[in-house]
């Protein structure tokens, strides 16, 4: 189950990802311990270990920032990403267990079913965390797992045919997962490289949505 720090911590990154801490906002401690329903302790630690992170700025004197969110700092996590989700993958290509495998395997079955934006949301964190573990490199799961998160925020933040988006990323998260289930690294990095492909189109589209006129 995790400390209550460890649950303060999934919750309130939860809610930066989906908005509900909305980019740009000022949010108080006591309203996140209202929130979260869990103590001032826990909640105080979750927000020091998110600072880290940069899902969010503590001020001593305001409150704590949710950032805002802009194109150029998701380019650039994903810049960084893209070098690191493809040695994840082919790590885990290398070191996986048949544990590991079996749970992929089931992951790869949950990416088939139907979706709304919040459970193929957890299915791909989960599919990350997974793979991250299969690498048995923790070095690698401090570094990546909140670029995965922070890029995962900018996604939610801009989706509008959620539909479109939903079926393009499953396409792409079963493709990571097969290559690294066969332990074939070419079609498991070719395949990471394709995610972070279409993260980075997706990112700049979003600048051109910015600048059409309104009709």
């Amino acid at each position: 189950m995790g400390s209550q720090s460890d649950q303060a911590v999934a919750l309130l990154q939860d809610m930066i990802e989906r908005g509900e801490l909305k980019p740009g906002s000022m949010v108080s401690e006591r309203g996140l311990v209202e929130a979260t329903g869990l103590g001032r302790t826990p909640v105080r630690e979750a927000l020091q270990r998110l600072a880290l992170i940069r899902m969010l700025r503590i001020h001593a004197s305001k409150g704590i920032e949710i950032p805002a969110v802009s194109v150029e700092d998701q380019l650039n996590g994903l810049e960084v990403r893209r070098v690191m989700e493809r040695l994840s993958v082919l790590l885990a290509c290398q070191r996986a267990t048949s544990k590991d495998i079996g749970e992929l395997a089931q992951l790869r079955a949950t990416l088939a079913d139907a979706f709304d934006l919040r459970g193929y949301a957890e299915t791909v964190r989960q599919t990350h965390a997974v793979i991250i573990r299969a690498t048995g490199n923790p070095y690698l799961e401090a570094a990546l797992t909140p670029l995965q998160s922070l890029s995962r925020r900018f996604w939610f933040l801009h989706v509008q045919d959620e539909t479109k988006e939903i079926t393009a990323g499953k396409a792409l998260h079963t493709a990571i997962l097969s290559g690294v289930m066969e332990r074939d690294a070419d079609v498991a990095c070719a395949a990471s490289l394709a995610l972070n492909d279409y993260l980075v189109r997706f990112a700049l589209a979003t600048v051109s949505e910015r600048a059409r006129p309104a009709s």
